[in-house]
């Protein structure tokens, strides 16, 4: 069987920070008008750790020391809306506290903000659903029916 699509491997970052809130953020561009937590795909020959810290240090201007995987996500339901198949490395990290995150791709982000993790803005992206509900259920994979 071929086919020309293909699958993306990506990472969604949780930060988490004290009060148990996540950040996430609105998208502006292509993902609009979807709130979702930050990452992006990975790069030819990249880690997974190496690309969340990357994406954190574009998208919101912070440094993140040891993203922990937590689990993974087969974006289904996006490839079936938009036939873009991507599959999730979901990540984990606390942060320390220091810098302000702060947008740093207003053309892609229109804000910024913590929310409980059980209190989700919508609508809310697929993959980002997808990696909270794996974090908050302490599942590491949803089978897909």
């Amino acid at each position: 069987m071929s086919s020309s699509v293909n699958v993306v491997v990506g990472v969604g970052v949780i930060i988490t920070n004290k009060q148990g809130q996540i950040l996430i953020g609105k998208r502006s561009s292509k993902h609009a008008p979807y709130w979702s937590i930050f990452g992006g795909h990975v790069d030819p020959g990249e880690s997974f750790e190496a690309c969340a810290i990357r994406e954190i240090k574009e998208e919101i201007g912070i440094d993140i020391n040891t993203p922990t995987i937590f689990g993974i996500s087969n974006n289904l339901q996006t490839y079936q809306q938009e036939g873009k198949h991507t599959v999730s490395i979901c990540m984990h990290v606390e942060y320390d506290g220091g810098i302000a995150p702060c947008n740093m791709e207003k053309d892609k982000c229109e804000s910024i903000i913590w929310v409980l993790p059980n209190e989700l803005p919508e609508p809310h992206f697929e993959a980002s659903r997808n990696a909270i509900n794996l974090w908050l259920t302490k599942r590491f994979y949803h089978p897909v029916p």
